[in-house]
């Protein structure tokens, strides 16, 4: 079923790669206004994250204004409300977890809805964090941290993530899991917001967190944790934040759907011309508006600079990417196939999924194609379906997706 979900996915690729042939076309189409966005004003909520950086600078330089919209950025306080707003239809579209987009398609984040998505915004650039309290124990890295564990009784120790479904509790769960630790039995999880994390680690409330930037060197300056992995060294290259809607909103207004794809784009390329672009793109970020803090925090790990906060410091190889020439940006179906892998692993999903078809449902490849199109310079990838070795040696490229939920050790107890 995978292998006819893919041919059919390539021969309509095919032919949608013939209007790629014709930009002058497609141009002059839409300068007469046959494709005029439906919606003039599109809202995006955001979580204060370094990764909604290119929302606002969509919004900031102008690109919308491009293609035909204005595109209104709205901070939210947490992934919920971002997932309610979206049900409710306050909000157009937002920056959204990768996890709670498709949990929701499938009723394990919310009431089932038919959710859509755009495109990806960044790969990598999340990390996880441990209290200096653990380091002052001799926890350095994952054995330690093992080991510790290990001398207490069950659910001793807490750890953080965003939202039960989201990328953050599976890179937890993975990281953790790679060890011998399981994520269930063995320690005890909470969901945190994003902005709460560091004060919730001040205070005790647990002595480990998996969040996005700019919170884990947040924790590092203010002394109360150290970077033990980051996301990039779980999965180089992992998706991460997506571009997501709901699916009747697409199909109600298609060209607005082109056409704030498009804008995000080009501020996505704009941000990765140069290491300029992306201090100034730091600095618009630690404004009030935005994430409200130090443009410090932001600044030398949006530049792939780290220091985990225990004297080990590092150029990354797969820093916070949001466009390396497009190839950031396009909805990989074997992408979001990954997060159903999990959903099984971790007892989420109690039955097999169609895996393929789901992704072709969520992923919006041909909005995607359209936008790419109107930007330019860029090229499809030659396959919907991707392949990443992940830091177990486990290779995931969208085969047997059955076959990879059920291969891991340790998994939920009933999964």
């Amino acid at each position: 079923m995978a292998d006819l979900s893919r041919r059919r996915f390539l021969q309509a690729s095919m032919l949608a790669s013939g209007a790629a042939l014709l930009p002058g076309v497609m141009q002059a189409a839409w300068a007469a206004g046959s494709d005029k966005p439906e919606q003039e004003t599109v809202r995006v909520g955001f979580i204060p994250l370094t990764d909604c950086a290119p929302v606002v600078i969509a919004a900031l330089k102008g690109f919308d204004k491009k293609y035909g919209i204005t595109l209104v950025p709205t901070k939210e306080a947490s992934w919920a409300a971002v997932r309610d707003k979206l049900v409710a239809g306050e909000l157009d579209a937002a920056h959204i977890l990768y996890g709670l987009l498709y949990g929701l398609e499938l009723g394990i984040a919310g009431k089932p809805q038919q959710m859509a998505n755009l495109m990806t915004l960044n790969q990598n650039g999340q990390a996880i964090t441990l209290s200096s309290d653990l380091a002052e124990k001799g926890v350095r890295d994952l054995d330690g941290l093992k080991t510790l564990i290990g001398q207490q009784a069950p659910g001793t120790y807490t750890f953080a993530h965003t939202f039960p479904t989201g990328t953050h509790a599976m890179w937890l769960y993975y990281w953790l899991a790679s060890a011998g630790i399981n994520p269930f039995d063995d320690v005890r999880t909470v969901v945190v917001p994003p902005p709460q994390m560091v004060m919730n680690m001040r205070i005790g409330n647990m002595v480990g967190f998996c969040v996005g930037e700019p919170w884990n060197a947040r924790a590092i300056n203010d002394r109360i944790g150290f970077t033990a992995a980051t996301s990039q060294s779980i999965w180089a290259d992992h998706p991460e934040k997506i571009l997501g809607t709901r699916r009747d909103w697409v199909e109600k207004n298609p060209h607005t759907a082109r056409a704030l794809v498009s804008a995000v784009l080009e501020a996505a390329r704009w941000i990765e011309a140069s290491p300029e672009n992306k201090r100034e793109t730091a600095q618009i970020l630690s404004r009030r508006a935005w994430l409200n803090c130090k443009e410090q925090y932001l600044t030398g790990r949006m530049l792939g600079e780290y220091d985990n906060g225990l004297g080990q410091r590092w150029e990354d190889a797969h820093p916070i990417r949001f466009f390396n020439e497009g190839a950031v940006s396009y909805p990989y179906l074997s992408d979001g196939m990954w997060f159903l892998t999990q959903f099984r692993r971790w007892g989420l999903l109690k039955a097999e999924p169609d895996y393929a078809g789901i992704a072709q449902r969520i992923n919006q490849t041909a909005v995607w194609q359209d936008a790419a199109t109107a930007v330019g310079g860029m090229s499809t990838p030659s396959s919907p379906y991707r392949s990443s070795t992940l830091m177990d040696g486990t290779v995931w490229n969208g085969t047997d997706p059955e076959g990879y939920a059920s291969r891991f050790a340790i998994h939920r107890k009933g999964a």
